[in-house]
């Protein structure tokens, strides 16, 4: 089995996320604890982090996928927006050791002219720094493990292959000088490497092997379930409603279905409202049984 669920917004708090997500028939859910294109994070109590850990107990939820600011670059070729970024991951990370157990996943940058060598240096120098501040502030190992989000590859983003990603987290391991296979991590997302040109429709297996033998698939810890509105290899990264675009249903089912990908969250990014979500989520029940 997946576990499956959509972005729900955190401005009533989080116990509440919690029940907006069973009320649509999720068991998993991603949110921003942050405006989705910067500014200060939504606050939050210890106690109402607690209530939602007891209700994602209570209730056999899988892990969360929190997800990062868009605007956040932490390989922008612009000094300050590096910093600016490097201090929204950190505060990110922080404020969710409280919700121990669950993932935070962002996109790894663009790189905006500066090429993808010193890029890969640039977000692997940040991601080992910012480990290493967040443990010794809060004086615990890192509670949520970090995933890097595989991109569709448009303009100068970074993560739009495997291999990119892989250069990321051996840099930061190299750099941190630890083995971080438990901070660090890679959430696939559907729409994203079919526009990169990973063709699931009619290869999915040999997609998979790909990221085994590149990334392994232990790495692989969380999926977001997009359809496409644009053939494979576009680079273009434009969601769309499941079956409703290029991918198609019959590829989606299979990687719902596939006994590779089980145990894990599947996070819809689908252009829905609750409605829609919640006939998406039961879809993939659906597609499930």
């Amino acid at each position: 089995m997946i576990f499956i669920g959509n972005h729900v917004s955190v401005s009533k708090g989080y116990l509440a996320m919690g029940k907006h997500e069973t009320a649509l028939g999720g068991n998993t859910f991603a949110f921003f604890p942050r405006n989705p294109r910067g500014g200060k994070s939504k606050s939050v109590s210890s106690e109402d982090i607690a209530a939602l850990r007891q209700y994602l107990a209570d209730n056999a939820f899988g892990k969360l996928v929190v997800h990062g600011a868009y605007t956040m670059n932490i390989c922008a070729a612009k000094e300050d927006v590096r910093a600016n970024s490097r201090e929204m991951l950190r505060d990110d990370l922080l404020r969710l050791q409280a919700l121990n157990g669950n993932f935070y996943n962002f996109h790894p940058g663009c790189h905006v002219g500066q090429g993808i060598e010193a890029a890969v240096g640039q977000i692997a120098e940040t991601l080992a720094a910012v480990i290493r501040e967040v443990e010794d502030m809060s004086g615990r190992p890192l509670q949520n493990k970090i995933l890097l989000e595989t991109m569709a590859g448009k303009g100068s983003e970074v993560g739009g292959s495997f291999a990119e990603l892989k250069a990321i987290i051996d840099r930061t391991a190299a750099l941190s000088g630890e083995d971080i296979r438990g901070k660090l991590g890679v959430c696939l997302d559907t729409c994203h490497v079919w526009d990169a040109g990973y063709d699931i429709q009619s290869d999915l297996e040999g997609v998979l092997r790909e990221f085994d033998a590149v990334l392994g698939l232990d790495n692989l810890c969380a999926v977001h379930l997009n359809d496409s509105k644009n053939p494979c290899g576009s680079r273009k990264d434009r969601h769309e409603k499941l079956g409703l675009g290029c991918i198609g249903a019959d590829a989606l089912r299979k990687a719902v279905r596939h006994p590779l990908l089980q145990n894990r969250p599947f996070i819809l990014e689908t252009p829905n409202d609750d409605a829609g979500y919640a006939a998406e989520i039961q879809t993939v029940k659906e597609w499930m049984k």
